[in-house]
């Protein structure tokens, strides 16, 4: 059986059912009641057209449904007599479900819920499972998140913007349980892109490509973090960001940049230099400086004052650093990294350790903890 198959065809079956007047929630579960069917069917008659089977017995699975619910008889008469029109482009059905699953109405947290359930396929129990919450607790988000969109019509224009910062959400949780949502996303992504004619969707797949392609080197064999500065450039994944730069390029050449095509010109760089030495900060700054142009965004800024330490030496970095709020996530700790460059391992070993303390991640604190102790240990020695 093949699952990736089934998944692949879940947007456009749905969009399908939605079309023809079945509202979101119930189309949904119509077509989760296809996929178990196809589950137990397929291995021994798999159907020559796997798309049109599953459309039809997820219509009729919500046609059963509704004719159950008295309640609604006069709706279920006006969808049996209209004519059913034939399935849209399969691009079409995927890039509307996008727009719907990101619908403005809906949380964060609750659009990237609905993507991975209605656009990636995957079920309540994975979801939760990469969320580390309960099924329970996942089930619900998602039932509320199909409730709000039930209503929203297919002909309204939706927002790629939207989508991709959802799907750049996704992309950040990264892996835990038995879903890898970093690739989750890159493939969404690349579908995406191939679906719009969006220079940052473009933007986004190089991005994530130029990341992932880095995942290999970033945890040392007992799960701690390496820092990009020491990483085994060797584990890098060459094709990956070979691929990541030529959509990179395609993307800029059309002189419609963006906060996603900016960030992957970073990424590029980095991974463009064979070592941590021969990185062109310079470079680095300049991007960052059309990324804070574009987003004014403080987090960005406090990159900045990171790559404007590497170019122009650490003092240029604490200044830049100095006139950030000093509450922003990392910003101890890249206080303390400048110190450490500016020659002072007493006032860096104290942020350090502050910034342990402060730190969400349990790998992050970690190695900020054992930066510390090294500056520590060393200044005893």
């Amino acid at each position: 059986m093949d699952e990736a198959l089934l998944r692949s065809l879940m947007p456009s079956v749905l969009t399908v059912l939605v079309r023809r007047g079945a509202d979101f929630a119930a189309a949904e579960d119509a077509v989760q009641d296809a996929l178990l069917e196809a589950l137990r069917v397929w291995p021994d008659d798999p159907p020559r057209d796997p798309k049109g089977w599953l459309v039809t017995v997820a219509w009729r699975r919500f046609l059963d449904a509704r004719r159950a619910d008295t309640a609604r008889r006069r709706r279920e008469d006006r969808v049996d007599e209209e004519p059913v029109p034939g399935p849209p482009p399969a691009a079409d059905d995927t890039l509307q479900l996008y727009f719907l699953c990101a619908h403005p109405s809906l949380t964060p947290s609750s659009a990237v819920a609905l993507t991975l359930r209605a656009v990636g396929g995957l079920t309540t129990r994975q979801i939760a499972q990469a969320y580390l919450v309960p099924e329970a607790t996942m089930a619900q988000r998602i039932s509320r998140a199909k409730r709000t969109v039930s209503d929203v019509r297919f002909d309204q224009p939706g927002d790629v913007a939207t989508v991709l910062r959802v799907l750049y959400l996704v992309f950040n949780e990264g892996y835990s349980g038995d879903v890898d949502l970093a690739a989750e996303a890159i493939r969404l992504t690349r579908q995406l892109a191939a679906a719009v004619d969006h220079p940052e969707a473009a933007g986004l797949l190089a991005l994530m490509l130029l990341h992932h392609a880095r995942r290999p080197a970033r945890t040392a064999p007992d799960g701690s973090l390496v820092p990009l500065a020491e990483q085994d450039r060797g584990r890098w994944d060459t094709a990956a960001i070979a691929q990541g730069v030529a959509i990179l390029q395609r993307a800029l050449a059309r002189d419609r940049l963006g906060e996603f095509q900016a960030q992957a010109a970073v990424a590029a760089l980095h991974a463009d230099a064979p070592s941590a030495e021969e990185t062109d900060w310079v470079q680095i700054v300049e991007w960052y400086d059309e990324l804070v142009a574009l987003t004014d965004n403080p987090v960005v800024r406090l990159n900045r004052a990171v790559a404007v330490g590497e170019a122009d030496g650490p003092r240029a970095g604490l200044a830049a650093l100095a006139a950030l709020d000093a509450s922003l996530p990392r910003h101890t700790a890249v206080a303390a990294y400048l110190h450490e460059r500016d020659g002072d391992p007493v006032t860096a070993a104290r942020l350090y350790a502050e910034a342990a303390h402060q730190a969400r991640d349990l790998a992050e604190r970690d190695h900020l903890t054992r930066q510390a102790a090294r500056l520590n240990a060393r200044r005893r020695g």
